[in-house]
């Protein structure tokens, strides 16, 4: 998910909104399967980061951020310009050091509130810890301000200097924003209202989904439970799942309604005062991706409802002999699936094994994760609903949080978060500061990870039945990435336009909501009036604004470069490697160039959707 200061890689990644949907699917009795293997299933441990809230560490450590933070503000505010390279190096290296300090304190605070938000101590802690870091961050604020305000020559002399020119890639990155810098006392009250602004509104969200409780089979249970049932092969089952999760969002819907009208209202306020040319434009920039790029590849997407989600969904009508599918009809098994749950070590085993076929220095990374406890796996009240995989700080290493419950695509899953894991680690040689990636380019990665996966058991597989039934998982789960984010992508915007010109009722939400969905996904679907508030329970619209698109920009980029690795491209897997070494230190042109491929080409596009509709074509020719 999206990455802010001072808590800078919270949740980095949080996995695809379809499968936090329910992508799994489960009869009762793989249920119980699943579930007796959950003790067997790894929780992680964050003594890397600090042994417990109370832990003395860190306390010491914050009180030596802020010591070293209004240190560094009294040394070097208003003094930047008079610096000479090297200086302006050692003030940099001195930053980061604190900067990794703030990072360690947040991640921990952001691992044990995604681990159970429903634990009161817990979100004390966190708010805590926020407003804490935040106060620290503010003596920070002009460092990024003043670097800004350098002039282009003088900076240029300066970069001269050796020492300054390996952070050449982070003042790039900074001085991105310069056109969109306010005043240092407006900046100053940006940060310092976050604490009881956007983020307070995005805690709500998070408290509110994490307490609702859903009433089936005459038991309570979670909304990401019940979500889960969407994918059970019993068609009553997911019906009753459906209208249950339908009524639990309406009964909340103003508040949801609320605070998605506040939210974007706030962000409309920023992006004003700040001249961005439309709402999507401070995320593009984030991603450093160009505008008219993202609108190439969505109008791309849109254009091929038609040959991809319209003509699959078409097909699994056909397969399950029904004349329209329901929305609880999407995630549904298709017949003959195979219900068997996949224990987690054989799951370690299916990803292991792909990781390690595609190179052996990747599979030696993946090898530290699952024989470490940087794993959270088992489900559990309270936890986040999702999949992530977050970066914590370089002097550390990785977490990953999962939910698994024993099907492939959990198995997925874990080959997905385990790229990004593997990402993550690669980069941190860049430092704190230079080892984020974009958006655009940080699920790549994660998503060749899945492809690899995907590939090698598709490979081993020599019953035709099983290998179709493979490929269509593969399907639903390309489009889930690549058409339903799309979806989500244009949801937001049309939100967002509309709330420009004042609050909209839970109802227009809806309209919204219906209107994108029957686009995207065609007319084998008929839409329940439920429907219509499943908006409401996806994270990314409440956290990370215009995200979404992130992830059909890595399904695609993937998709094109899973061609060049498969047309036996030499040194494919050095070339790889170091485009993940990179961090963010490298924009999406100079890491794609080495590979032949350019995101700028329109018929860049086209080459990724054309590998969905080749497995559709495979899929209609059976």
């Amino acid at each position: 998910m999206e990455q802010t200061k001072p808590s800078p890689h919270f949740m980095s990644s949080l996995r695809r909104a379809a499968p936090f949907c329910g992508a799994a699917a489960y009869s009762s009795e793989v249920e119980q399967a699943a579930a007796s293997t959950q003790a067997d299933l790894p929780r992680w441990d964050l003594s890397a980061l600090y042994a417990g809230m109370d832990d003395p560490k860190l306390e010491a450590d914050l009180t030596q951020a802020a010591e070293q933070a209004r240190a560094f503000c009294a040394r070097y505010q208003g003094r930047l310009a008079t610096l000479s390279g090297a200086q302006l190096a050692e003030a940099l290296e001195t930053f980061e050091s604190v900067e990794e300090k703030l990072g360690r304190a947040g991640s921990y605070a952001s691992l044990l509130f995604a681990a159970d938000s429903s634990d009161a101590a817990i979100s004390r802690f966190s708010q805590s810890m926020n407003e804490r870091l935040t106060t620290i961050a503010a003596d920070l604020l002009f460092f990024g301000l003043e670097l800004n305000r350098l002039e282009e020559d003088d900076l240029a002399e300066k970069l001269k200097d050796p020492a300054l020119a390996r952070w050449q890639p982070y003042l790039r990155d900074v001085r991105m924003y310069r056109a969109h810098q306010l005043s240092d006392e407006v900046e100053k009250v940006f940060l310092e209202k976050s604490v009881t602004g956007a983020q307070a509104w995005c805690r709500l969200f998070d408290e509110t989904i994490a307490a609702l409780r859903v009433t089936l089979d005459g038991r309570e249970m979670t909304v990401g439970e019940a979500l889960n049932r969407l994918s059970d092969p019993e068609r009553g089952v997911r019906e009753q799942a459906g209208k249950a999760v339908g009524t639990i969002f309406s009964t909340n819907l103003r508040l949801f309604s609320l605070i998605t009208n506040t939210l974007a209202k706030d962000k409309s306020i920023a992006d004003g005062m700040r001249h961005y040319a439309r709402p999507t434009s401070s995320r593009n920039l984030s991603n450093m991706v160009e505008d008219e790029v993202v609108d190439a590849l969505v109008s791309a997407v849109k254009a091929d409802y038609p040959r991809l989600s319209h003509r699959y969904y078409a097909l699994k009508a056909r397969w399950m002999g029904l004349e329209k599918l329901e929305h609880w009809d999407r995630n549904a098994p298709l017949p003959g699936s195979d219900e068997r749950a996949i224990p987690w070590a054989e799951a370690k085993e299916i990803v292991q094994k792909a990781y390690d076929g595609f190179d052996p220095r990747l599979g030696s990374v993946i090898n530290t994760f699952l024989s470490n406890p940087w794993i959270d796996a088992p489900p559990a009240p309270g936890k986040s609903p999702g999949a992530f995989a977050h970066p914590t700080v370089p002097s550390a290493h990785p977490y990953i949080l999962l939910n698994y419950h024993g099907r492939i695509r959990d198995v997925m899953t874990l080959a997905h978060e385990l790229g990004h894991g593997v990402h993550q680690v690669l980069a941190a040689r860049q430092g704190y500061l230079m080892s984020d990636t974009p958006l655009t380019l940080a699920e790549t990665a994660s998503v060749f990870g899945e492809m690899l996966t995907f590939r090698s058991l598709l490979d081993a597989q020599t019953d035709p039945q099983r290998r179709r039934l493979l490929l269509a998982a593969k399907v639903e789960d390309m489009l889930n990435t690549v058409v339903r984010q799309i979806a989500f992508y244009d949801f937001e915007t049309r939100v967002h336009d509309e709330r420009r010109s004042g609050e909209l009722l839970p109802e227009r939400i809806g309209e919204i909501w219906r209107a994108v969905q029957t686009e995207s996904l065609g007319p084998a679907f008929n839409f329940t009036p439920e429907y219509d508030v499943f908006w409401a329970y996806i994270p990314h619209f409440i956290h990370s604004p215009f995200y979404v698109y992130a992830y059909a920009f890595g399904d695609c980029l993937v998709n094109a470069l899973y061609r060049v690795y498969s047309e036996g491209a030499p040194g494919f897997a050095d070339k790889y490697l170091a485009m993940l070494e990179a961090g963010g230190t490298l924009r999406h042109r100079e890491l794609l160039a080495p590979f032949g491929l350019d995101a700028s080409d329109p018929a860049f596009w086209r080459k990724g959707l054309d590998v969905i509709s080749g497995f559709i074509d495979e899929l209609e020719r059976e």
